[in-house]
């Protein structure tokens, strides 16, 4: 259970003051549910309003502090004037004006005939000195309040920096003195304060510095965060090593009839690869492997050996992928080459029902169906296997740890292989794979094209599209990939039908289109009319981001290139080049471009290395964004920055490890004090762990 002592932090959003109906769903949009969500949003900027000056020093465009008389109110003459307030101090006069003005609201703020503080930017306008709209307006005594760095937030529509501010210090009056979860020696190394302290202090900068990834208050926040994160993994990864494996050792013959049935030689990756995975599967400790591959690598094949090893030894294997289009193209690839092995293959997505899944789970009950492959629809209770050996997950990061290890429970001591196509940089691999051991394929099979790939401006659409017209002459198939528009499907649904239209004028009967919003069975004729020939253009939104193998298919082109992030610019290119003629990828981006989307263009021309790739793009975008959506199995860091916190998140990684082998359990002070680290981070699915073992 959640300690007491954080209670107050998880109530909902709308239990502070001032936090009402209207306020609470942008509040929500901005930071989260609970209270203890707005502690994490820091701010991104400061104003200074330190600078105070007489009237007659006040420059254009200054921020100022100025102490005036109230003279006189002036009502405006028509309701698109600007009510007045004229102020005075001893060198002159000052203006504030107010537009859609509150009447009695200002008259009682603003008496005439008293003094009051007065903060905001200054302006010269029609030879008066003029502020509009202040942003403070108080007494003369409560000078000091105004008188500060003030915090300047990240917002979103329908919240503003004074409402935040009071949300914000809502929530920060909620908080207590925590017990500290660091070592003594760490905090005085480091000149860290204690929790409460660092993060009043980091809500409350004194100092432009204050706002620096380095100052102080930020970096213990910070390291607070890669801990919990890397305590987790910990456990976890403790968790499942402490249920013991079952020792899998199959006798290499079904692998054997499919190696034999390839088309090509495994590269010297996939060998190394796959002894890796053997040598685990043979151990009495389970299996928790990542295995990490380029786009084309061949991962595939990898799964489909490791899964036949499994059934070797008398046991069942399921593949997982996030889509249907993925799942079914998996089937395609591991049905032929299992044939050889005389290996029956079934495959559960949302779309299998009545009799049909009745039949496909009485194959899995009774174990007569050897490899299951299928999506989310695997997770589902009335899906039971006769003897799950290994779980293999494509693309792990559309899937949180709870789902791999839900799929896990599927059987008893279940291997878990995990695959992703999105290349890692070694920091993330830290936080978010912490827990896995990894081999990683670095050749493309043989045969492999490089893509050729280029940058071009949207006033270059038709040239592009005649260019098109040739390549299909000599037999090519194209990709054409719509702009992703960010939250909106709706938008996406749009370009990508507005293209569809515009170039069916141009080439009739031989474009398609498919996205996100039609169905399964739809969008499987539409790629299979693709794959067979009987289409030309595929006009796509990113649904084909992966999982789609079409060798024939050697253009790709992707409007408005500088939407996308460098890993999904890089998945979506590794659709084409997969056969054996030259491929091309087309970027084609919307003038003017910015400069972190200007680098990530050269990047794509220069570079097909998706490793490189990865570690440009954490640099470019920081780990929060990296692999996409907040959805991602990834961690969401709020206050760890991976790229300027680097070395906190190596020491994080020796202190959990070194933390579980001294109090495993949490059990010392210090234990204690880090399970409610835990708790305070939403890391409870490790604290499970804690309390099973």
């Amino acid at each position: 259970m959640r300690p007491e002592v954080l209670y107050p932090l998880f109530k909902p959003i709308d239990t502070l003051k001032g936090v009402g109906p209207r306020l609470k769903p942008a509040l929500q949009r901005l930071v989260g549910d609970h209270v203890v969500d707005l502690l994490w949003h820091l701010p991104s900027n400061v104003v200074d309003r330190r600078h105070q000056c007489q009237v007659a020093d006040a420059e254009h465009g200054q921020m100022c502090t100025i102490t005036v008389r109230i003279n006189q109110h002036v009502k405006p003459p028509t309701r698109n004037r600007p009510y007045r307030v004229v102020c005075t101090d001893d060198s002159g006069t000052l203006v504030l004006t107010f537009f859609h003005a509150h009447t009695d609201y200002l008259t009682k703020t603003l008496p005439e005939g008293e003094l009051r503080v007065v903060s905001g930017m200054v302006e010269h306008y029609n030879n008066e000195v003029q502020m509009t709209h202040p942003d403070h307006m108080v007494k003369v005594e409560d000078l000091d309040s105004v008188l500060r760095l003030e915090p300047v937030y990240p917002l979103t529509h329908g919240v503003s920096q004074k409402v935040l501010a009071k949300a914000i210090h809502g929530a920060l009056d909620q908080t207590t003195n925590l017990p500290d979860w660091h070592d003594k020696s760490l905090l005085a190394k480091q000149s860290w304060k204690p929790w409460r302290e660092s993060l009043l202090h980091a809500h409350t900068p004194t100092e432009t510095t204050d706002l620096a990834p380095d100052a102080l208050s930020r970096e213990r926040l910070a390291y607070d965060e890669l801990l919990a994160n890397q305590l987790a993994l910990g456990l976890v990864r403790r968790g499942m090593r402490k249920a013991k494996g079952h020792p899998t050792q199959g006798d290499g013959s079904l692998r054997q009839h499919v190696v034999d049935a390839l088309p090509f030689a495994l590269t010297g990756s996939q060998t190394t690869a796959l002894s890796e995975i053997i040598t685990d599967m043979e151990s009495d400790l389970r299996m928790l492997r990542l295995l990490q591959g380029d786009v084309g690598s061949g991962k595939t094949v990898v799964a489909l050996l490791t899964m036949l090893a499994a059934i070797e030894a008398g046991g069942q294997a399921v593949l997982m992928a996030p889509t249907e289009i993925l799942a079914r193209q998996h089937l395609k690839t591991i049905e032929l080459l299992a044939e050889a092995a005389g290996v029956e293959v079934s495959i559960l997505t949302g779309r299998e029902k009545g009799k049909n899944r009745d039949r496909i789970l009485a194959g899995l009950k009774s174990g007569d169906t050897k490899i299951a492959i299928g999506t989310h629809a695997l997770f589902q209770d009335d899906v039971a296997f006769a003897g799950l050996r290994i779980a293999v997950i494509d693309e792990q990061h559309r899937f949180g740890v709870h789902q791999r290890l839900e799929l896990a429970a599927k059987g008893t001591a279940v291997d878990v292989l995990v695959m992703t196509a999105t290349p890692i940089p070694r920091t993330l691999m830290l936080t978010a794979y912490g827990d896995m051991d990894v081999s990683r394929l670095l050749e493309k099979p043989a045969g492999r094209q490089p893509v050729d790939t280029r940058v071009f401006p949207s006033s270059k659409l038709g040239s592009i599209a005649e260019g098109i017209g040739r390549k299909l002459d000599a037999g090519a198939r194209v990709y054409w990939v719509c702009p992703l528009v960010e939250e909106s499907e709706k938008l996406d649904l749009a370009a990508a039908e507005d293209r569809f239209e515009d170039l069916k004028k141009m080439f009739g009967e031989r474009v398609g289109l498919v996205h996100g919003r039609m169905k399964g069975k739809d969008k499987d004729a539409v790629m299979a009319d693709f794959k067979e020939g009987k289409i030309d253009i595929l006009v796509a939104t990113t649904v084909i981001e992966v999982g789609v193998d079409v060798p024939e298919a050697t253009v790709m082109v992707i409007e408005h290139a500088e939407r996308f992030g460098l890993a999904q610019l890089h998945q979506l290119r590794g659709r084409i080049g997969r056969g054996s003629d030259a491929s091309s990828c087309l970027l084609v981006y919307q003038s003017p471009l910015g400069d972190v989307a200007k680098k990530r263009l050269e990047i794509m021309r220069e570079t097909e290395d998706g490793f490189v790739i990865a570690e440009e793009d954490l640099k470019l975008r920081g780990a929060g964004e990296l692999l996409g959506t907040r959805q991602s199995g990834l961690p969401e860091f709020r206050m760890a920055d991976l790229e300027a916190h680097k070395d906190l998140l190596s020491t994080a990684t020796n202190d959990a490890k070194v933390i579980l082998e001294m109090d495993a359990d949490l059990q010392t002070e210090r234990g204690q004090a880090l399970r409610t680290l835990l708790y305070l981070f939403e890391r409870d699915a490790a604290i499970k762990y804690l309390r099973s073992g």
